[in-house]
């Protein structure tokens, strides 16, 4: 499996991805917002765009689908819940459905509602997994739920869903945050060393050259992967002192995002 990714380098700070099959060169793009970017990248490396994966409704991940579309004749892939949002969507997907790239590529589509009510992510298996995941996991930190999600389905995500996957998989989020999140982690928990290492590399890197974490290292540095901390805990009580001494981890969850929206 081949992955390109692509910075938009906008505002939002949106990654597109364009995943390819090495023997056939065939690929799937993820996300295309910049959709000249994700053709022109296909045509410096040789690569046949054959289909568009939408992780979500939002423009900022579908702006560019008709463009690509137009280009190539790629069929467009979303949650089946998505699709009428999206317009244009060929193969509504469901949970387990498996996305074939070329002949060397699968990729098993997770059902990841929370930061939309409908939205996948992309897992590749294998002896290096990866990730794709959209608005839901960000690189130290947890996509928002303004526009139509659900922080407590986010939880049940991060909980059953994410937190299970291989230690080794490599996360490829939809946008690049992760000087800020660690910062929030830092902010929650000031006593976490590989936060604050991770936050200085990050803050002296061109942010199109981020480093690709992996699923274990989200777990020592992002805060949603950190429920149980007591550290964590005791500084969110100083904000929420009704969640009292010994909060549930769904609870603590919310809360925290509830206080990273405001942060």
């Amino acid at each position: 499996m081949l992955i390109e990714r692509i910075w938009a380098a906008n505002d939002l700070r949106n990654f597109n991805y364009l995943i390819a099959c090495s023997q056939t060169g065939e690929a799937l793009v993820v996300d295309p917002l910049d959709a000249r970017q994700c053709l022109d990248t296909a045509r410096r490396h040789g690569f046949s765009i054959t289909q568009i994966l939408n992780t979500h409704e939002h423009l900022d991940h579908t702006a560019g689908n008709a463009e690509v579309v137009a280009a190539t004749g790629a069929q467009v892939l979303a949650h089946a819940g998505a699709a009428r949002h999206i317009g244009g969507v060929d193969r509504g997907l469901a949970r387990g459905d498996v996305i074939k790239v070329g002949r060397t590529v699968e990729l098993e589509t997770l059902d990841t509602p929370g930061h939309t009510r409908a939205h996948v992510c992309l897992l590749a298996h294998g002896d290096a997994p990866a990730l794709f995941c959209g608005d839901t996991l960000f690189n130290a930190g947890a996509g928002n739920c303004h526009n139509g999600g659900d922080s407590g389905l986010l939880y049940e995500t991060f909980v059953d869903q994410l937190a299970k996957l291989p230690e080794g998989t490599r996360v490829y989020p939809g946008h690049e945050y992760m000087a800020r999140n660690l910062a929030f982690t830092l902010d929650r928990e000031p006593g976490n060393t590989d936060a604050a290492r991770s936050l200085a590399t990050a803050r002296a890197h061109d942010p199109a050259a981020a480093r690709i974490t992996t699923l274990g290292e989200e777990k020592r540095i992002n805060a949603f992967l950190r429920l149980s901390n007591p550290e964590i805990i005791a500084r969110l009580r100083e904000k929420f002192p009704e969640i009292g001494e010994k909060p549930d981890a769904r609870t603590v969850f919310v809360k925290l995002r509830e206080l990273r929206n405001k942060w």
